[in-house]
């Protein structure tokens, strides 16, 4: 096959191009530009997508033997994840902005651009794996087997027509130190580089002062779950529900026990805080259903509402234009914004988009 890699210039994107090559595929590996500052750099572990990070990517492909090629798509990744960030965090929601990316741009314009090039497929760095119990034996996405670095809740959101043009090369992987040992067998440079985190075009780890920043200031007020106010706050875009650091308050709760953010209301400008127990609920509803197969009422699944949260036992209760999932035992934080995924064992059935607790 002609296989596009995605070749970020860590050592995961590296590894998985030149393990599309062994594999026998004619590989391209391609980099995205995804700066509008083409001076941004990188600072240790945070960042990415910058000129240092071209030139790992550029090095390492040499290094493999493939063509190199740097597609800027500084705009369209603006435009499609950053606007978006900044929108849903406005409209008092959390988003994630990894899903939104590897939804966008690592995937629909990426593929897109790939395919109108004659590729067959494109490879990632990602830790997922891709099977075939999809109907009719259709390719079905999976957990990684190094599940700690697991990534198939981010890459739900592609859906099964991308999973089926996809290639995961290091899924099999049990841990990260095995792919830093064959970079260094292969002789790649990046093989010691670190892992990026955060978010990306947030270098400096500072996300309330990028809101701030990027939204200004829209004073308001922080109410308790009874209406009293307890404090001001200077937006609500710094807010997100299941917050408990940050919230400003000089006044302890009467118990003593901390307080959490419980909601989040830019319509009126008002954060509502309250105890822990108040954040639990059992029944999770979202919208923007991505089916992998066919889905009914009542089939347990495993819901998982975070990156690296642990999926949940529940079942199904109702589809249509929302799905709702009730879980055997409560989870706190669930945010309007952030991706649900439903697995079956280790392989992923839907993604949505949570939109309340009930």
């Amino acid at each position: 096959m002609k296989v596009l890699a995605a070749m970020s210039g860590g050592v995961d994107s590296a590894v998985a191009a030149a393990r599309a090559v062994d594999a026998g595929h004619e590989v391209t590996g391609v980099h995205m530009a995804l700066s509008r500052s083409r001076a941004q750099t990188r600072s240790g572990s945070r960042g990415c997508c910058t000129v240092e990070d071209a030139s790992d990517a550029r090095r390492a492909a040499e290094r493999i033997g493939i063509p190199y090629y740097v597609w800027d798509l500084a705009d369209d990744f603006h435009d499609l994840v950053v606007e978006d960030f900044l929108s849903e965090y406005a409209a008092g929601r959390t988003p994630n902005p990894c899903v939104r990316c590897n939804e966008h741009i690592k995937f629909a314009t990426l593929m897109e651009r790939a395919l109108l090039l004659g590729f067959d497929a494109v490879a990632t760095g990602h830790y997922a794996r891709i099977g075939a119990e999809g109907p009719g034996g259709a390719p079905s996405l999976h957990r990684a087997a190094n599940l700690p670095k697991d990534q198939s809740y981010v890459l739900a959101v592609m859906g099964p027509q991308a999973i089926s043009r996809a290639l995961f090369p290091l899924g099999g992987f049990a841990d990260k130190a095995e792919v830093r040992a064959e970079a260094r067998e292969r002789r790649l440079g990046v093989s010691t580089k670190p892992d990026s985190y955060d978010i990306c075009f947030i270098a400096d780890g500072d996300t309330r002062g990028f809101l701030e920043r990027r939204l200004g200031e829209a004073p308001g007020e922080i109410l308790d779950a009874d209406g009293a106010v307890l404090g001001e706050h200077r937006g609500t875009h710094g807010f997100t529900v299941g917050q408990r650091k940050g919230l400003g308050l000089e006044r302890p709760a009467p118990d003593g026990a901390p307080r959490y953010v419980l909601d989040v209301r830019p319509e009126t400008r008002q954060v509502i805080v309250g105890a822990a127990e108040l954040l639990s609920t059992r029944v999770l509803v979202a919208s923007a259903l991505i089916p992998f197969e066919p889905l009914e009422t009542g089939r347990r699944v495993r819901a998982q509402i975070r990156a690296h949260g642990e999926a949940v036992p529940g079942v199904i209760e109702r589809i249509g234009e929302e799905i709702e999932v009730r879980l055997d035992a409560p989870v706190r934080g669930v945010a309007p914004g952030q991706a649900l995924v439903l697995y079956d064992g280790d392989r992923v059935i839907a993604a949505a988009t949570l939109e309340r607790r009930a």
